[in-house]
């Protein structure tokens, strides 16, 4: 399940694949991130959100993994592995820190595992 709240211990790219995940699956509305995005970024969930394929049908999606990578001070590169029933998808984000030390997603990507063979 998606968690709302804030956990102190969650690293700020992995309470942000949460917030993601919770617009593009549907659990949220698109506009809840607006003070937490800059640049692209809202357009690009509002292009997402109503054609993402995390909005799978009885299957609430679930974060399976979370990295971040600091390609230096104040940005975070960040993926996830997301399940939603028997498929995987990936969603790419990006978090860039402000004057006032909060985080906000500058860019955001979403696409599905393709089958092998």
């Amino acid at each position: 399940m998606i968690s709302q709240r804030r956990e102190p211990w969650l690293q700020p790219h992995e309470r942000f694949a949460e917030l993601l995940l919770a617009v593009l699956s549907g659990l949220r509305p698109v506009h809840s991130m607006l003070g937490q995005t800059i640049g692209e970024a809202y357009d690009q969930l509002v292009h997402l959100a109503p054609t993402t394929p995390l909005r799978a049908r009885n299957t609430t999606p679930v974060i399976r993994t979370c990295r971040g990578f600091h390609p230096r001070p104040g940005v975070v590169e960040a993926w996830a592995s997301i399940a939603a029933g028997d498929r995987v998808r990936a969603m790419a984000f990006r978090l860039e820190q402000g004057p006032d030390l909060r985080w906000r997603c500058a860019a955001i990507e979403v696409a599905s595992r393709r089958p092998r063979g």
